[in-house]
Parts: structure tokens; C-alpha cells; sequence
């Protein structure tokens, strides 16, 4: 909780550029009683209590207890609970409570000491209540009998002074004295010799009293038992042995050998050994063999919970007499405290555009090793945006060096690693996670440079064609997106008024059923923009290309199919198999595979005389003409597209099977009679002769200017086309039903016994098209490519053949 309330002063602490050089001291007894008064801390730091107030003041401990608390109001330092020295420090000659006293705005620290000053709190103790000795009643005046040295948990004077007996005998006087720092002993000392058959036994109190005021004091019972033999008390090689154990030793561990002699021999002269001083015996660490005086550990030590451990050993014959050695035991340090570390403040999060030098927390390490085990440093991982600075004493500040950006990285985590001298050196880590809030420094971006969308005509209203996203790097309402149509020039509001987009998905919809015979495709701007203050924004294109549906039927343009009756095929019976009789041309207004056409035989007089091309719809003989075959022949061909489901229209032909041209004759009824027939060859045979002449004609002007066309393409590629075919094709253009426009070479050959014309199929060359206008309004202009063909690039298996009275027009498509 002291932890957390530190951090609480989060931006007070970040940069201490005000710290006193030298610390604050006071001093106060122990024991005094909560809320009395230690300094006026306010006075003696140069402030008043109204900037105590104003500035936020508080203190900060190192081991986060409270000893003392600011009085705000006056600025006086109080005692905030009792206070035990032993407790605090222990048997340390000074006492010492160090504590920061923090201020902002601005950010300002004093360092503070209070010395805790010993009272005479504790009486001294005798490690035991009653204490025996066994003395031989030979023993010489003068001899010195040792007792234990009674402990004061106090220091200086107020520990223990001096010692007597009580009540006063003849026998015994008492000795207290110290032949150095750690030799303190006290001895009873013999002042006349013992007679065991005058008293057996005598039993007194030895009081020590310390030098406190008023004095305390502490007793223990003394009982002397008179022996009657053993003269000599066992004596130890050494007054003093000094022991070296490291911390930490395994438990067993040998420590140090004690050795006394005796120069009584048998029971006299066996020595045992024992610690004389009875400090709790469950807590001591050490134990020592009875018989060798070898002292061990029973459980690891720790230097940094005590230095060194002093002994009492008593040596013990088997007369009664003994004798005592001090035994010091030194606690060698070794590395084994992690260093440790108590962050004071800590700032997070930080907005992204925080400027460089800025403190994001203050720390503190310490270690509880000494020596080089203590020395700590400090260590950032990351030093790309953060780095450490030294600001007072074992304080750390983590500073901002860079500029931060929270799209590139939301959080940093910074592991601050303190290590310390020792060997091998221990470390500890402590994480800091730095949050970056977000500012509004990023525009929306779209996922696609430009958008491509698809909807079918004939589609319903408000139908859903496809959705612009865009994302935000920022965060928050920096990062909410809403989507709007970018305004445009009044010439293109026509062409974005069917396209919608939502404002919080960015669906985009098209509102009104669409027509891809009036319109291809359309464009529009839609725009991004987020919710940060000033907004951001960007835009997109998004294109919308209407898919053609197949929702016009072939329309046959040859043979006509106005209602009146079609014009009948002559067909010679000589022809062979394969024989052209005529062909079907049709066309679709739809595009793509909806436009493309087959051609199916749907009935005829005779189904196995005939056969149509699926592709072309050429019309051939499909066996020769026999004499059973009937002179007449009624032929219904299927156009149909290749759509989903396909639409189709149908062709009714006539075709007359005739041995030669004179013997045309039309039998209407079989009830006609031969003059009829005589007629009717007679008005054929007129008719024949017309068309040959008309056909001669033709066939001049047409080589005529076949011949003046050669000549112009001699001199580079011209486009070539029969004057009734286009005219015929551009009508059919006009109304609709011609998704493209064919320009064609005709010419005609001759040594045809049958006077056939031979036409060309259209062939399309690697160049780049050339575009033909088709007459239609300035909304619905349509690009056609037109195709240059000379006679040239005909194949001879190219050609085909129709009569010269079938040929009206020809499309291909």
C-alpha cells in the first residue's frame, strides 16, 4: 500500500531539479508518544504551511512504515506511533530514520534524518535464573568462579554498570571488568577458604544494575555447593576464539574447536563442554559436541540479519569445577540479495506526442549486501525512445528520448535491470508498461487505391453492389470512420445520382433499376473522414460496371420476318451434298456470351435433306435432291442465344428443287391444269432472263469498280464494304438489335454454272480497332470496331456461296 501510494504522486516526483544537498536532522527519543514534536520541518526547509498545502507535501519512506507525519497546518514534524530503538535498530551504536519529504508544482525533495535517541527502557537480564557451583572445599581464597554477563538491551550508559551481592556473605565478593571491547567478564571471587563441614552450601544474589536514571536492575540466584575433593578447574588453551562461517554455509557446517585441560585426572579431569549462556535454545544456530568442543551450525546464517555471534562455553570437569571462553563467530558476506527496487512515481499513459526529456518515473535501488555485494547499477534494455538518469543518490529517472507514436508501437515495455559488484553478480528486473494514448495524426486509408463494382441491369431498387473500407491507424473516435459521396461537378451529378453509399458500413448501393444498353458503367468519390478534432479525411474512386443480362431475343434479319411470305430458294436438283442454299442472319442487342448465336434446324419437309450450321447459319444440302423429294420444301430454323436461360426466335424458309432455271413453275393446287403450268413456266422464264440481265449489269459495275478500289489499295490498306450491305446493317443498327457493326469485301466470281456470288467471312487482323459511329444519340454511343479486309487475305476456304436472288444482307456476328 506504501507503494501505491507513492505512485500516486505520479507527475510530482519526475524531475527533481531543487533537491537540498544536505539533509534535514533531528533527533528524538525513543518511546515518545504519538503526535509529539520532532522539528518544525516547514521552518527549517524555508517553506511556510500555506505551501505545504499548496504544494501537495508528503513523505516517502524507503522501507514504507510511517514513523512520522507532516502537520500541513504548521509544518511541525510529529511522531506518528511509539517508537522502540531495539526494535528499529537493534544493538546498532547510532539510529538513524531517513525519509524524503516531497513537494510539486514545483517538483521539489528534501531529504530528511531522524536520530532516535536511546532511553532506559530494559533492565539487564541474566541468561540464567539460578546459577550453581560446585567448589571444592580446598579451593585457595583469591580463586575467581565466572558467571554469565547479564544483558541491557540498551546502549551506552544506559546498559549495565555494576554489579554486587546480595545479601553481603564473608566468602564471596563480586568482579566486573573487561580486558577488551569484547571481553567483558564477571567473576566471584573466594575471600576466604571453604569449609564444607562448617556449611555445605551457601546461596546468595548477584545483582547487576545499569547506569540509566532511574537505575534498573536484573538478579540471579547463586548456590555454592562445597566438594570435598577436586582442586583443579579445567582451563581453556585460549580466553577468546574467533570463528569465520560464510552466510551461507549448509547446515553442519563446522564453525570452531574450543579446547580445555585439566590437570585433575579420572572423574576429575573429564571435561565436558556446553554453551554457559542460555539464549534461547531454539533459535540458536550453532550446537557444540559435549566432548570435543567442536561448535556447528544447525541452520544457515545471515549476514545482513547479524554480523557476528557471541558465545559463552563453559568447560566442565567431572569434580563440578568449569570454565568459561568467549567464543566470537564472524559472518562472512556473501552475494545473496538481489538488488531491490521501489519505484516512487510512475506516469502512464502518455499522449503520443509527448515531447522528448520528459520523466515517465522516479525509482530508488537499494541492496542489503555490503561492500561490493551492495554497489548497485542500473540498466535500461530498450534505449531507442527511453532512457535512465541519475538524479539523487540510488535515484533513477526513466525519461522519454524520442518522439513516440502510437501506431507504430501502443505500449512499450521497458525492463529496467538493477545489478550489483558481486561475483557472480545478481540482478533483479522491474517492468515498466508505458501506455501511448492516441492523437489524431492519421488519415483514413482505404484497403484498395480505387474500387471496382459489379451490378447487373434489370436490378432491383437499393440493390447492395459492394462496400468501401477504409481503416484508421488511430484509435478512439480518431479511428471512427464514416463514409460520404465526395461532391462533383454539375455536369456528372446525372451519372452518381443511382449510387448510394452508407454512411457507417460503407455499403454501397445503386437506387434505381439500371439499363446496360443505355448505360455501361459510372463513377463517383466516396470520402472517409474520422471523428477527430479537426477531422481527417480521404477519398476513393468507385467504379460501377453495369453486367449485361440476357434480356433480348435474336432478331432475325434475313430472311425477313415483316409477315409477308418469304421469298423462295432455288435449289437445282444436280446439287451435290454441302450445296449452299441460302443463309440466316440474326442478330442480339445483349453482349458478351447473351449475344452469342446458334442455329438449329426446327422442322422441314424433309428433316434429312437439309442441315444448318450451328455457327454461321448456312443453310446446305445435307444429301443430293432425289426424285421423291418434294418440288417444294418449307424449312423453320431456331436462332437461339447463348444466355441464362437462352431466348430464341425463329426463321421460316422456302426452298424449290428444280432441274434446271427454265422449269420454275409454282404448283399451287393439284387440281391446276397443264395450260396453267404452261403460263406459269412462261412468266418464270421472263423473270429469269430479267434477273440475269439485271445480274450482268451488276456483275460490270461491280468489277468496274472493283477495279478502281484495287488501284487505291495499292497504295495502302483501304476499308472496303458493299453499299446495300451497310445501309442494310446500319438499320439494323439504328433499332437496336446490332451489338456491333461488320464491314465486308465482296467480290464476285465467275465459271459458277449456277451464277453464285461468293462472300468473305469476316477476318480480324492484330490491329488496333478502328472506331465506327453508329448514329445513335450522344447517351447510348457505342464504340464498334471496324475490320479492313481485302481480297488478298481471303482463303480460298473462306468463301461460300449464295444465289443471286437470296442475296440481301449479311451480318455476321
Amino acid at each position: 500500500m506504501a507503494i501505491a501510494r507513492q505512485v500516486l504522486c505520479v507527475c510530482a516526483l519526475l524531475s527533481l531539479p531543487h533537491a537540498r544537498a544536505e539533509p534535514i536532522r533531528y533527533s528524538v527519543a525513543e518511546e515518545a508518544e504519538s503526535g509529539s514534536l520532532v522539528g518544525k520541518l516547514a521552518e527549517d526547509a524555508g517553506l511556510t504551511p500555506a505551501q505545504l498545502s499548496a504544494r501537495r507535501a508528503r513523505l516517502v519512506w524507503e522501507d514504507g512504515r510511517q514513523h512520522f507525519r507532516l502537520e500541513r497546518a504548521s509544518g511541525r514534524l510529529v511522531v506518528a506511533a511509539r517508537l522502540d530503538r531495539e526494535e528499529l535498530c537493534a544493538q546498532a551504536a547510532t539510529c538513524m530514520l531517513p525519509f524524503e519529504l516531497l513537494l510539486s508544482s514545483p517538483l521539489q525533495f528534501f531529504r530528511v534524518e531522524v536520530s532516535l535517541e536511546d532511553i532506559n527502557d530494559h533492565s539487564p537480564v541474566f541468561p540464567e535464573e539460578r546459577v550453581i557451583f560446585k567448589i571444592p572445599e580446598t579451593t585457595d581464597p583469591g580463586s575467581r568462579f565466572p558467571l554469565e554477563v547479564a544483558q541491557d538491551l540498551d546502549i551506552g550508559s544506559n546498559t549495565v554498570q555494576a554489579y554486587s551481592i546480595s545479601p553481603e556473605n564473608e566468602y564471596f565478593s563480586i568482579s566486573y571488568g573487561s580486558h577488551s571491547e569484547n571481553d567483558r567478564s564477571v567473576e566471584l571471587i573466594l575471600e576466604k577458604p571453604l569449609d564444607r563441614e562448617d556449611q555445605a552450601e551457601l546461596s546468595f544474589s548477584v545483582i547487576a544494575v545499569d547506569g540509566g536514571s532511574p537505575p534498573r536492575s536484573g538478579t540471579t540466584q547463586t548456590h555454592i555447593i562445597v566438594l570435598d575433593v577436586n582442586d583443579n578447574a579445567p582451563a581453556f588453551t585460549q580466553k577468546i576464539y574467533v570463528g569465520k562461517v560464510l552466510e551461507n554455509s549448509p547446515e553442519g557446517s563446522a564453525v570452531v574447536s574450543v579446547l580445555a585441560a585439566d590437570q585433575d585426572i579420572g572423574v576429575n579431569g573429564d571435561i565436558t563442554y556446553e554453551f554457559s549462556q542460555a539464549v534461547s535454545q531454539t533459535d540458536n544456530p550453532f550446537t557444540i559436541d559435549s566432548k570435543s568442543g567442536e561448535i556447528r551450525l544447525t541452520k544457515p546464517l545471515d549476514f545482513e540479519a547479524a554480523q557476528t555471534h557471541e558465545l559463552s562455553v563453559r568447560a566442565r570437569d567431572g569434580g563440578g569445577l568449569s570454565a568459561i571462553c568467549k567464543v566470537l563467530v564472524e559472518v562472512v558476506d556473501v552475494n545473496d540479495n538481489a538488488p531491490e527496487l521501489v519505484v516512487s512515481s510512475f506516469s502512464s499513459p502518455l499522449p503520443e506526442n509527448t515531447a522528448p526529456g520528459t520523466v515517465v518515473a522516479l525509482f530508488s535501488v537499494r541492496d542489503r549486501d555490503s561492500g561490493a555485494n551492495g554497489k548497485i547499477s542500473c540498466a535500461l534494455e530498450d534505449q531507442l525512445f527511453f532512457s535512465l538518469r541519475p538524479a539523487y543518490k540510488n535515484y533513477y529517472e526513466l525519461v522519454t528520448v524520442s518522439a513516440l507514436d502510437r501506431e507504430e508501437t501502443a505500449q512499450h515495455v521497458l525492463r529496467v535491470t538493477a545489478a550489483d559488484a558481486g561475483s557472480p553478480a545478481l540482478t533483479s528486473t522491474h517492468t515498466f508498461s508505458v501506455d501511448i494514448s492516441d492523437v489524431n495524426d492519421n488519415a483514413p486509408v482505404f484497403n484498395q487505391t480505387s474500387y471496382t463494382m459489379y451490378v447487373r441491369e434489370n436490378n432491383v431498387p437499393t440493390a447492395f453492389v459492394g462496400a468501401v473500407s477504409a481503416a484508421d491507424a488511430d484509435e478512439g473516435l480518431n479511428a471512427k470512420v464514416t463514409y460520404s459521396l465526395a461532391p462533383v461537378q454539375a455536369a456528372e451529378r446525372s451519372w452518381c445520382s443511382c449510387i448510394s453509399v452508407d454512411s457507417e458500413k460503407g455499403h454501397v448501393f445503386v437506387l434505381r433499376p439500371l439499363d446496360y444498353e443505355r448505360l455501361r458503367q459510372a463513377e463517383v468519390t466516396v470520402s472517409a473522414s474520422d471523428a477527430g478534432s479537426p477531422p481527417l479525411r480521404a477519398n476513393v474512386t468507385v467504379r460501377l460496371l453495369v453486367l449485361d443480362q440476357n434480356d433480348n431475343a435474336p432478331l432475325v434479319l434475313y430472311p425477313g420476318q415483316d409477315g409477308s411470305p418469304a421469298p423462295a430458294e432455288l435449289v437445282p436438283v444436280s446439287a451435290e451434298a454441302g450445296y449452299l442454299i441460302t443463309k440466316v442472319v440474326a442478330v442480339d442487342a445483349d453482349s458478351g456470351q447473351n449475344s452469342w448465336l446458334s442455329y438449329h434446324l426446327l422442322r422441314a419437309t424433309e428433316p434429312g435433306l437439309f442441315s444448318v450450321a450451328v455457327q454461321s447459319g448456312e443453310v446446305r444440302l445435307r444429301r443430293p435432291v432425289t426424285d421423291r423429294d418434294s418440288v417444294k420444301q418449307k424449312l423453320v430454323v431456331l436462332v437461339r442465344d447463348n444466355g441464362q436461360p437462352p431466348l430464341s426466335a425463329t426463321a421460316a424458309l422456302s426452298a424449290l428443287l428444280l432441274k434446271d432455271f427454265s422449269d420454275v413453275h409454282l404448283p399451287h393446287s393439284s387440281a391446276a391444269t397443264e395450260d396453267q403450268d404452261g403460263s406459269l413456266t412462261t412468266y418464270l422464264i421472263i423473270s429469269l432472263v430479267f434477273v440475269s440481265l439485271l445480274f450482268l449489269v451488276s456483275t460490270a459495275l461491280f468489277v468496274a469498280r472493283k477495279v478502281c478500289k484495287r488501284k487505291e489499295l495499292e497504295a495502302g490498306p483501304v476499308l472496303y464494304g458493299a453499299d446495300n450491305l451497310q445501309s442494310g446493317l446500319a438499320d439494323a443498327a439504328a433499332a437496336g438489335s446490332l451489338p456491333r457493326a461488320y464491314c465486308y469485301e465482296i467480290s464476285l466470281t465467275t465459271g459458277s454454272g449456277n451464277s453464285e456470288f461468293r462472300f468473305l467471312k469476316p477476318i480480324v487482323p492484330s490491329l488496333p480497332p478502328q472506331h465506327c459511329a453508329t448514329g445513335q444519340g450522344p447517351d447510348e454511343e457505342q464504340d464498334f470496331p471496324c475490320v479492313p479486309v481485302s481480297t488478298e487475305d481471303m482463303a480460298p476456304d473462306n468463301r461460300g456461296t449464295l444465289s443471286a436472288g437470296q442475296f440481301n444482307a449479311l451480318s455476321f456476328n
